[in-house]
């Protein structure tokens, strides 16, 4: 086969689950080709804080997050609307580094171990006869018996998949900016406001990740960014003190609109989607990092099985992935949609947050629904 146009894996999109799946499979001396329409490095909106459970899965694949100055974190601190706060240890613990930093590693290891990235975009996926056949925006084809979809929240290759969630319009928006100011290092925040809120926590030099999700009705009654900081974000007074104090690392905010928590289907026309293609959990359960990298695990373990000829045929390959996803992130996903709903009601989120203040061991329970424990290797 020719190795330039034949692969074993194509993987469409190079962020957390592309490059660990890239990472993984070329560990076993699979031909992998990693699709990807941007440079690295890149800002993403993003909360940038990862649970401990990953650790061992990213050793494995050798990267030491603290190595390239990943931050410790086990402290968590939540604010109410009303600005009474709540402090708790994380069960778990985890770090703070930002995708800017993370992905570029991660996409150097990709590269040291053979994978070849391709800066491009997918337009079409095809599969035939057991083989897919990929072609991108600069008309280039690709051909592979296996392809992962990890293309993001949101794609236009979804709406060509046509699949179910992207025919709903999703009422959300993202902000993000890093920061330089004062924050503790070892305390990722989550702070409140009406209609939204917005994590706190600090990423390699110094630097202090603010990251924010609200309703676009919401956001609509105001000009800009800025309007709507002062007017509704800084009714928090943790958040005002936190932007009023400190220095904007960024020209100008990120924003990402059109944030679909949609159920999705972790298979779409034969395609293993990881990470949020498979499904996203809601940014306030500050998971949605760790998920990506542990899907990217399940999907490779099971294609290198499938490809070792371990797993007999492609049907088996499909339903053990859709099994294996949902064992390990099926609850957390309906955990995370039950406690955004109770936050999305304002009066029932004080209440309910009243009552954790009161009874602070309730917290980190709360906490450990949408998070797993260490990955076993």
């Amino acid at each position: 086969m020719d190795r330039t146009t034949n692969f074993d894996v194509i993987i469409i999109g190079g962020g957390l689950a592309g490059l660990c799946n890239a990472i993984h499979l070329s560990k076993f001396g699979k031909n992998v080709l990693l699709i990807e329409k941007n440079t690295y490095p890149k800002h993403k909106v993003c909360g940038e804080y990862i649970s401990n459970e990953v650790l061992p899965y990213l050793s494995f694949l050798e990267i030491n997050p603290f190595d390239f100055g990943a931050v410790k974190i086990d402290k968590f601190q939540l604010s109410t609307t009303n600005n009474k706060l709540i402090d708790a240890k994380l069960p778990l613990g985890g770090f703070g580094i930002s995708r800017f930093h993370l992905d570029y590693i991660l996409a150097e290891k990709a590269e040291e171990n053979g994978v070849t990235i391709l800066q491009d975009t997918v337009l079409e996926t095809s599969f035939e006869n057991e083989i897919f056949t990929i072609t991108t925006k600069n008309n280039q084809k690709f051909r592979s018996e296996i392809a992962i979809g990890s293309f993001g929240k949101r794609s236009l290759l979804d709406v060509k998949l046509e699949r179910d969630f992207i025919k709903k319009k999703s009422p959300y928006l993202g902000v993000k900016i890093h920061v330089k100011g004062e924050f503790k290092a070892d305390l990722v925040a989550l702070h409140n406001f009406k209609g939204g809120y917005c994590g706190v926590s600090k990423v390699e030099n110094d630097a202090i990740n603010l990251c924010y999700i609200t309703n676009f009705s919401s956001f609509k009654k105001y000009k800009n960014i800025t309007d709507f900081q002062e007017n509704e974000v800084f009714k928090n007074k943790y958040l005002k003190d936190i932007f009023k104090s400190s220095e904007p690392l960024f020209d100008e905010p990120l924003s990402i609109s059109q944030i679909s928590f949609e159920t999705k289907n972790p298979i779409k026309n034969h395609l293993m989607m990881c990470g949020d293609s498979a499904g996203m959990i809601h940014p306030l359960c500050g998971n949605g990092m760790s998920m990506a990298i542990q899907s990217a695990q399940i999907a490779s373990k099971l294609i290198l099985n499938y490809l070792d000829g371990e797993i007999l045929s492609r049907n088996e390959l499909e339903n053990k992935y859709i099994s294996k996803w949902n064992k390990q992130f099926k609850w957390r996903l309906k955990a995370g949609h039950f406690i955004a709903m109770l936050f999305r009601n304002d009066k029932m989120a004080n209440f309910l947050l009243q009552i954790v203040r009161r009874i602070p061991f309730l917290l980190p329970i709360i906490i450990k629904q949408t998070h797993g424990k260490p990955i076993k290797i």
